[in-house]
């Protein structure tokens, strides 16, 4: 079963030999582990690139152990480049690499190196690496699956499919599941056992309950206006819980760097500019909004509305 993923190939493919560091970033469990070493790597192979010119590294790998090390990985590398000829360097959870960054810049340096690097969890941010890198990093996001990557992997009623979508969302490994109880189960533990957990982890916080419970009013109320003033009202009147506008402000800052949401802000189209409050929040997978809330609130009205600011997102558009 083959997901196509063009748009995110055609990405790559204009920035080859750019002289920058392509960044692949986005949610954990969105694909970029497999964009990089099977679709990227297969239009390498198909467009005369020699294997032993591409040099592909799992960091997270057992095997892969000793080139955390910088010093045994640049021996690594350095004995696989072996001529003038264009290497292509394919870094998978580059976050496990001690001091990633100069060894990626060592490398930037060298004009037959062309780089590409993907990470994930809490010690790999967009904002970190792009930071450390100074300049020398080029991000691609991923997205979870748009609605037409989700459907090339099927044939059968469209119609069928979309239900399927809305409900359990874009993240590529459900599409090999068959069963609701198997996509629903994937879904509600990956979300508290690997994205909340590593929230947690990066940003040091001790009570989860709030964490947990802004998500779920965040998920309540997808596409509605509000602002951390709005949801510390709603924490006092609804859950009985005194917490600051700045605390919750924090928070969603760190679920919008994780990914898990995304914020839009209102515009003026009279006055050309935009309005500092109130937002709307978006899921970056509706499956996980929906995991979030036991699948009690498959709203298609509001569902839909995420789903179409995520593909505005996706093809590049500013919301």
């Amino acid at each position: 079963m083959e997901i196509k993923r063009d748009l995110y190939l055609d990405r790559i493919k204009v920035r080859r030999h750019n002289g920058l560091i392509k960044v692949i970033t986005g949610i954990r469990r969105c694909g970029k582990s497999y964009l990089l070493n099977n679709i990227f790597y297969n239009f390498l192979i198909n467009n005369g690139i020699w294997e032993d010119h591409i040099i592909q590294i799992a960091f997270d790998a057992r095997s892969s152990r000793e080139w955390r090390d910088p010093e045994k990985l640049c021996e690594y590398i350095n004995s696989r480049m072996t001529d003038q000829k264009m290497y292509y360097l394919l870094l998978d959870e580059v976050q496990m690499l001690d001091d990633f960054s100069s060894v990626l810049n060592e490398y930037l340096r060298r004009p037959n190196a062309d780089i590409y690097v993907t990470g994930s969890n809490s010690r790999f941010l967009s904002t970190d690496v792009l930071t450390e890198l100074r300049g020398r990093g080029d991000e691609i996001h991923i997205y979870p699956l748009s609605f037409s990557e989700y459907a090339s992997a099927f044939e059968g009623n469209i119609n069928d499919q979309w239900q399927e979508y809305i409900t359990y969302g874009g993240l590529p490994l459900t599409v090999n599941m068959e069963t609701d109880e198997q996509k629903s189960s994937y879904l509600s533990h990956l979300f508290i056992e690997t994205y909340l957990k590593d929230i947690l982890e990066r940003n040091r916080i001790k009570n989860d309950d709030e964490l947990s419970e802004l998500i779920n009013i965040l998920a309540s109320d997808i596409g509605s206006l509000t602002n951390p003033y709005k949801l510390s009202n709603t924490f006092k009147s609804v859950k009985k819980i005194n917490i600051s506008p700045v605390t919750l402000s924090k928070y969603v800052k760190y679920l919008e760097e994780a990914f898990i949401i995304n914020e839009a802000k209102r515009y003026d189209v009279k006055g050309k500019k935009y309005i500092d409050t109130p937002f709307k929040y978006y899921f970056e997978d509706i499956g996980l909004r929906n995991a979030r809330l036991d699948f009690r609130q498959v709203e298609e009205n509001h569902i839909m509305e995420n789903i179409i600011y995520n593909e505005l997102r996706l093809r590049g558009y500013k919301v």
